[in-house]
C-alpha cells in the first residue's frame, strides 16, 4: 500500500499532471483538476496527433484518426448548413451502434450542440416521450428503429429527420473537405442528455455538460496510469467495446475516453454474441475490454472459449451489475494476464458514470466494494435528514464533484430533490463506508438491476393498473444467476375478471423495452399486503407472506 500511496502521490503533486485545485463551479466551490480541456471539441484537435492510428474499427469499416477528424468536420459543415444546427440545438440519435452514431455525436458537440442519446431498445411509447420531452432540432436513426415511430400529421411534430441507411453518407463520403467549427463552448455548456429510468413513471433526461465529461476522462486517466503503474501492465492500445452507444459506458467510457487515448477502438455490432467477442479478442490482439450486464458472464461459461488466443488481455473494467467473488475469479482464471487489470467502478448518469473505482490487488483483498472515491470526487453516507453518518452505518449515498450532472432535462422539481445544498448528489442508492471504501447495499429503495439496466418497478405497476383485468400490482426484483436480477410482477385481477399472464407480458411489452417486462408473474385475488399509510409492503410479497397486520421492517 506505501507504493500505491507514493504513485497517487505523484500523479497529484502540484504542478503535476493531476493537481487538483478549487474553483466556482455552478456556484459552488469545488474539487477541479487544474490542467484540462474546457470542451469536448479540444479532444478533437488532440485527436490529430495520432494521424494513420487506426480509432474505429466496425465490421465493414477501419477509420484512422485522421480519417475520423475530417469525416467529422464534414458531417458538422453538412448539420450547420443543411440542418441548421447551431449552439444549443438538440440532436437526438437513436441506432444501433454503428460509425454514423459515433460520427454524428463528434460533429454535434464540436458544434455546441446538445445530443440526446436515446435508448435503442425503446418502445415507441418511450420514443415519443423522449422527443416531446427533449425536442431535437434533428432525429438521425436507423431505418428499424424509424419503423417504431407512428405517423404524424403534418406540423405536429416539428423534428427533422436524417435516416442513416440514406442520407448519412451525403454529408459523410459525398462532402467536400471542411474546417472544423469554432463555435464557443463553455464548460459549464450541456454536452449530452441521457435519459434515465424514473420514480415518476417516466424517465428523467440527466444533463451531462462538457465539464461533467471531461473530468470523467480526467479520473479515468489518473485511475489507468496508477493501476498501470502498480500492475506493470502495457499501453491500452486495443478495446473492444459491446455497451451501447446511449449508455455511459459505451459513449462516455469507450467512444470518448479512447479517442483522448490514441486507443484503437473495436466495436461489436447487432445483438450481444459471445462468440464473436472471443473471436474479436484474437484477431484485434484487444488487452481492454469493459463489459456490461451478463456479457463477462457469458463469455467466460461460452463452451468454445479454451480455443481462442485470449492472452492479449491485460485489463477488465465492470460495471453497471453486481460483480460477485465467483465471477470475479472465474474472468481471472478465464483471462490470467488480466488478473491484476480487473476493476470494478460505481457510478450513475447522474454523475457522469463514475464515483469510485477498485482493482488490482485491493479488489482481491476487498472483491464485495466498490471502492474509494476518485480524484475531484467526495463520496457521504447520509441518514434521512441528511446528516452525514459515521464509518461503518448504512444509508444514503451521496457525491459531490465535477461529475454530478447541470440538472434534469426541463425538470426543476425533480432536479431539486436529487441536488441538495452544495450540489451534493443524492443517488438514491444505500451503501456504507469502512475504510474510506465504499460498499452497496442496494441500488436504490426500489429499483430493480436487470442486466445493467435500471428498472424502476412504479414505471411498470402504472402500466398493469391501465389493463381492465387488473385491479392493483406490485413490481419488485428476485435474484438471478446471470442477470444480476429479474422482474417479477404480482397482479391483484379485478372482480370477476379473468388474465393470462401471456396477454400481460404482451399488454407490458406493448408500450415498455423488453426487460422492463415481467418474466415472473404470480396472480392472486387477494389483496396486496399494506401497512397503516397505505404503502404496499412488497418486502412481504418477496418473502412469501401476505398478512398485512405485520409491521413493515
Amino acid at each position: 500500500m506505501a507504493e500505491s500511496n507514493a504513485i497517487e502521490e505523484a500523479l497529484l503533486a502540484p504542478g503535476a499532471m493531476f493537481e487538483v485545485t478549487e474553483e466556482q463551479v455552478m456556484g459552488e466551490r469545488t474539487e477541479v483538476f487544474a490542467q484540462r480541456m474546457h470542451c469536448l471539441r479540444d479532444l478533437m484537435e488532440l485527436s490529430r496527433g495520432y494521424g494513420d492510428s487506426p480509432y474505429l474499427v466496425f465490421d465493414h469499416l477501419r477509420l484512422s484518426y485522421a480519417d475520423h477528424y475530417d469525416a467529422v468536420a464534414a458531417v458538422a459543415h453538412g448539420l450547420q448548413t443543411r440542418y441548421g444546427i447551431k449552439h444549443g440545438d438538440r440532436v437526438a440519435i437513436l441506432a444501433a451502434n454503428c460509425p454514423e452514431w459515433i460520427l454524428a455525436f463528434w460533429a454535434s458537440v464540436s458544434l455546441g450542440a446538445v445530443v440526446v442519446g436515446m435508448n435503442g431498445w425503446w418502445t415507441a411509447d418511450e420514443i415519443e416521450y423522449a422527443l416531446d420531452n427533449s425536442e431535437p432540432k434533428l432525429l438521425i436513426a436507423d431505418g428499424k428503429r424509424l419503423q417504431r415511430l407512428s405517423p404524424r400529421p403534418a406540423g405536429e411534430r416539428s423534428v427533422a429527420v436524417l435516416e442513416i441507411e440514406k442520407d448519412f453518407d451525403a454529408l459523410w463520403r459525398g462532402a467536400e473537405k471542411s474546417d472544423m467549427p469554432t463555435t464557443a463552448i463553455d464548460e459549464d455548456d450541456a454536452a449530452v442528455i441521457l435519459y434515465t429510468s424514473g420514480t415518476t413513471g417516466r424517465p428523467k433526461g440527466a444533463v451531462n455538460t462538457h465539464r461533467n465529461i471531461l473530468a470523467l476522462l480526467g479520473i479515468q486517466f489518473f485511475h489507468g496510469l496508477r493501476s498501470g503503474a502498480q500492475a506493470g501492465a502495457g499501453a491500452q492500445h486495443c478495446r473492444l467495446n459491446c455497451a451501447p452507444l446511449f449508455h455511459v459506458s459505451g459513449l462516455y467510457s469507450a467512444a470518448i475516453a479512447q479517442l483522448a487515448g490514441g486507443v484503437k477502438s473495436v466495436w461489436t455490432m447487432g445483438r450481444f454474441d459471445p462468440e464473436r467477442v472471443l473471436q474479436l479478442i484474437e484477431a484485434e490482439k484487444v488487452n481492454g475490454w469493459g463489459p456490461m450486464g451478463t456479457m463477462a458472464v457469458r463469455v467466460v461459461n461460452h463452451p468454445d472459449r479454451a480455443n481462442y488466443d485470449l492472452s492479449s488481455m491485460e485489463s477488465i473494467g465492470c460495471g453497471g451489475a453486481p460483480v460477485t467473488e465467483a465471477l470475479q475469479q472465474a474472468m481471472r482464471e478465464a483471462f490470467p494476464n488480466a488478473a491484476l487489470g480487473l476493476g470494478i467502478g460505481y457510478g450513475q448518469t447522474e454523475c457522469t458514470g463514475l464515483a469510485t473505482i477498485i482493482g488490482g490487488e485491493e479488489l482481491t483483498r476487498y472483491p464485495n466494494s466498490v471502492g474509494k472515491p476518485l480524484p475531484t470526487v467526495q463520496v457521504e453516507i447520509r441518514d434521512a435528514d441528511g446528516k452525514a453518518l459515521p464509518d461503518g452505518e448504512v444509508g444514503g449515498i451521496t457525491v459531490r464533484g465535477p461529475l454530478v450532472m447541470k440538472e434534469y432535462w426541463r425538470n426543476p422539481e425533480a432536479t431539486a430533490e436529487a441536488i441538495g445544498p452544495g450540489r451534493w448528489l443524492r443517488t438514491g442508492d444505500v451503501g456504507r463506508i469502512e475504510d474510506g471504501r465504499l460498499y452497496i447495499a442496494t441500488r436504490g429503495r426500489d429499483m430493480i438491476l436487470r442486466a445493467a439496466e435500471n428498472v424502476y418497478p412504479v414505471e411498470i405497476e402504472n402500466r398493469l393498473a391501465e389493463h381492465p383485468a387488473v385491479d392493483e400490482a406490485a413490481v419488485f426484483g428476485v435474484d438471478h444467476p446471470e442477470l444480476g436480477q429479474e422482474v417479477k410482477a404480482v397482479v391483484v385481477t379485478a372482480e370477476g375478471a379473468s388474465v393470462e399472464t401471456d396477454a400481460l407480458t404482451a399488454w407490458v411489452g406493448e408500450t415498455l423495452a423488453y426487460y422492463k417486462v415481467p418474466s415472473l408473474w404470480e396472480l392472486r385475488s387477494e389483496a396486496l399486503p399494506r401497512n397503516a399509510t397505505g404503502k404496499v409492503m412488497k418486502w412481504l410479497l418477496q418473502s412469501g407472506g401476505d398478512n398485512p397486520l405485520i409491521p413493515e421492517k
